[in-house]
């Protein structure tokens, strides 16, 4: 068999094992990595320390707004000191037990209940914001661990490839028709295929360990290989996307829902301005006494409250809730002016990947591959020097590798989006 067909022969013997090795992924890609994320988002640890962060404030929920507990007195009232449990000398002498209740200015109570609620609806929120980040860090890990996947395959097939080469080169060589200088450049280059390998296989183990530690895996556990990705296109416009993003971002509700706790915040401190009550009875009992008197039980009914008189105070809390509310809403104009400059970057980014990966598939590849054949078939009949396969060879491996780099790139930009918008897209 000659070099040209030994060349031809062993991309599609590997591409043939890389299948074999991809069968244990029976899923469609998109299904593969929606378990992946599913797995994601219901072991890691973070989005569970957010939601017991949620259990705390709708358990404040429960305990805004309630009365405070009442308070007991017990005393005794006019007991005379030379005789302090007699109870029948003196008239006055009373056992009293009473009971008061602290009641907040009208209203108070409420908006402090809404006040927790709001804040429980953000907390919600932002575990939800959580949850899009994490899917969209697992997705980017997912597609960088596909082209370092991809990148390994190409290596391994150029070291076969240099393999065959170079053995021919050799042969070349022993038989006075080759150079030594084509020996040794053929060996520089599959030292360096070699180096790379290392390198590539080096990110992947780290991104293999960051993988598992998105889905609170042991960092060890082995992540297999990824399947083939194709082109997810966006046919969603600019103005399409941000509208879906001021319907489902969960950060942009978590803000909106900042300035109506500010809101709240600001009638809740105009309510400062007014006194708290509290309500008071007591029931006196007495003894008939010694002296003639018939001990008659009697009672007490009051009510008590604050003077609000410390007005600086309340002004400050109004400016805070002000300032408050400004902050949100700025916080807010300031999310949906990025969130406009994150769409239109990453569909500016996608469009560039897309492009490219249509490039190098119908025009840089197949001139590529066309050069290699070209270059071998002219090498064994004495018309073009080793250095021009190599050169060849080396073009066709750095093109492939650009090329899955494009839809890995491509696919990484469409979390990203997907992220910004706060939902997944419809597959194209």
């Amino acid at each position: 068999m000659s070099i040209f067909r030994y060349v031809c022969v062993i991309p599609i013997s590997l591409l043939l094992l890389s299948v074999a090795a991809n069968s244990v992924w029976a899923e469609a890609q998109s299904d593969v990595l929606k378990n992946i994320i599913a797995e994601a988002l219901e072991n890691n640890p973070e989005i569970k320390a957010s939601e017991a962060r949620w259990d705390v404030f709708t358990s404040r929920v429960k305990q805004a707004g309630t009365f405070d507990d009442p308070m007991l007195m017990l005393k005794i009232q006019n007991g005379l000191i030379r005789d302090p449990l007699s109870f029948d000398q003196e008239n006055m002498t009373s056992k009293v037990i009473g009971i008061s209740q602290m009641v907040p200015f009208f209203g108070k109570r409420e908006l402090r209940r809404e006040s927790a609620q709001l804040d429980a609806d953000a907390s919600q929120q932002a575990i939800e914001e959580r949850r899009v980040a994490l899917r969209r860090m697992v997705a980017e890990t997912w597609f960088r661990l596909y082209f370092a996947d991809r990148a390994l395959e190409i290596v391994d097939k150029n070291i076969a490839t240099l393999d065959v080469l170079n053995r021919f080169s050799e042969t070349m060589y022993g038989v006075g028709k080759g150079l030594q200088q084509d020996v040794l450049r053929g060996q520089v280059e599959r030292s360096k295929m070699e180096d790379m390998k290392l390198s590539i296989q080096q990110q992947r183990r780290s991104l293999e360990a960051l993988m598992n530690i998105l889905l609170y895996r042991p960092a060890d556990s082995i992540v297999p290989p990824i399947p083939e990705a194709t082109l997810d296109l966006v046919t969603l416009s600019q103005r399409e996307l941000e509208e879906l993003a001021t319907t489902n971002r969960p950060q942009l509700r978590n803000l909106s829902l900042q300035i109506d706790k500010a809101a709240v915040g600001r009638k809740l401190a105009e309510k400062e301005f007014y006194p708290d009550f509290t309500f008071s009875l007591e029931y006196m009992q007495r003894e008939a006494t010694t002296m003639g008197s018939e001990g008659d039980d009697m009672y007490s009914l009051g009510v008590s409250f604050n003077l609000p008189f410390q007005r600086e105070r309340r002004h400050a809390m109004l400016a805070e809730a002000e300032a408050e509310n400004r902050m949100a809403r700025q916080d807010l104009a300031m999310l949906k002016n990025q969130i406009r400059f994150d769409v239109a970057d990453a569909l500016a980014r996608m469009e560039r990947s897309r492009k490219m990966v249509e490039l190098y598939r119908e025009g840089l590849l197949p001139q590529a591959k066309n050069s290699v054949e070209s270059a071998l078939a002219a090498y064994q009949v004495g018309k073009a020097d080793f250095m021009n396969v190599l050169d060849s060879q080396m073009k066709l491996n750095n093109f492939e590798r650009d090329y899955y780099e494009a839809i890995a790139e491509h696919q990484m930009q469409r979390a990203i989006l997907e992220a910004t918008v706060g939902t997944t897209l419809p597959a194209n």
